[in-house]
């Protein structure tokens, strides 16, 4: 985007890249990918990783600092499952709005 604008890109505005983080945010990025999701059923709603594996992941990885990895986990895991549920939450509100606009399903609307 910078080129087809002819500008020079501010490094203090582009998002860090994954290799810009400690070596333990690293590892905590990595794990959190192996990691499975868990999805209430009924409403949708994203419930964060299965931590149920974290042990075995910690071993295999040969972890050492496992309590900053779960520190630094727990955060990206927060941020994650805030803005998944904020994403799902905006989809379920355009959606409810979008079928209002249309009239929607009410059984007062079907002629009989």
């Amino acid at each position: 985007m910078c080129e087809q604008l002819e500008q020079e890109p501010d490094l203090d505005d582009m998002p860090p890249a994954q290799n810009d983080y400690p070596h333990e945010v690293q590892v905590a990025f990595l794990i959190h990918g192996l990691l499975p999701d868990r999805w209430e059923g009924m409403s949708g709603s994203y419930m964060g990783k299965d931590m149920a594996s974290l042990g075995t992941l910690l071993d295999v990885w040969e972890v050492e600092d496992k309590k900053s990895i779960i520190f630094f986990l727990k955060h990206i895991e927060g941020r994650n499952a805030r803005k998944i549920n904020a994403d799902l939450e905006r989809k379920r509100s355009a959606d409810k709005n979008k079928a209002k606009a249309k009239g929607g399903i009410n059984s007062a609307n079907i002629k009989r």
